[in-house]
């Protein structure tokens, strides 16, 4: 696709005609395509700046439309929205993926390459639209985007696995877990690790993801699941026995 094309596809996911398209084209273009260059023609300022506006955002919706809720809700709704696997499929959905400007040596990276850069490009995209046109503009985009990934069940599901799961085992006086690494498979550009959680020396759950990171999550929640914690992925106010 042709780059005048996917700064137009850009504009339109983002329901806004930029004034500058400079702006528009960093926070489009991937690291790889601009080595060398200065650091403002990709889109790493603009995600650092599009991070802290997209939590001001969504803070500020959660704290006016759940009036009811504690801070650790509000906390793990937040966290949910703007996690990385909810930003890489809100990306997905909206055609980022066929925007992006890629360098060569970020082709082979397969699945987890665009999943990191479909999370980064939609912060930038944020970022962008502060700039160009302000607050607003850029609230519209996030609302839009976001408010239908919004579901107030997330707020009972734990948003950090392993943290609660350690905060749990502590509390009824157990060894803070310990995570291994049990097998890798697949290819070298696209491998699935699995981990085990171990509690007071028991293993106690099993994950896969496609990164040591996420493999240890997965294996928190199967945890959490196994000792009762959770149930369905719901916190549970008492532990089931």
């Amino acid at each position: 696709m042709a780059l005048s094309d996917k700064l137009s596809r850009a504009e339109a996911i983002c329901g806004h005609e930029f004034s500058d398209h400079s702006l528009l084209r960093s926070a489009i273009t991937h690291p790889s395509a601009v080595e060398g260059q200065p650091v403002s023609a990709s889109y790493e300022r603009l995600e650092f700046l599009g991070d802290s506006i997209l939590g001001s955002i969504v803070a500020l919706s959660l704290f006016r439309s759940y009036p009811q809720f504690d801070e650790g809700k509000l906390t793990r709704l937040k966290v949910s929205l703007v996690s990385g696997m909810t930003l890489s499929d809100v990306g997905l959905e909206l055609g980022i993926d066929k925007c992006i400007i890629f360098g060569s040596s970020e082709m082979g990276t397969g699945a987890r390459g665009l999943h990191s850069a479909l999370e980064n490009v939609y912060e930038s995209l944020v970022g962008a639209l502060y700039l160009d046109a302000g607050w607003d503009a850029a609230e519209a985009f996030v609302l839009r985007t976001l408010k239908p990934h919004l579901a107030t069940e997330r707020a009972e599901h734990p948003t950090n696995p392993k943290s609660y799961l350690q905060e749990c085992v502590q509390r009824d006086h157990m060894e803070a877990p310990a995570y291994k690494l049990v097998d890798t498979t697949g290819p070298a550009h696209e491998p699935t690790f699995t981990a085990v959680t171990l509690v007071d020396g028991v293993r106690r759950g099993r994950g896969s993801g496609s990164s040591k990171k996420e493999a240890e999550a997965a294996a928190a929640l199967d945890a959490l699941e196994r000792m009762g914690y959770t149930h369905n992925g719901v916190i549970l106010k008492r532990k089931l026995k």
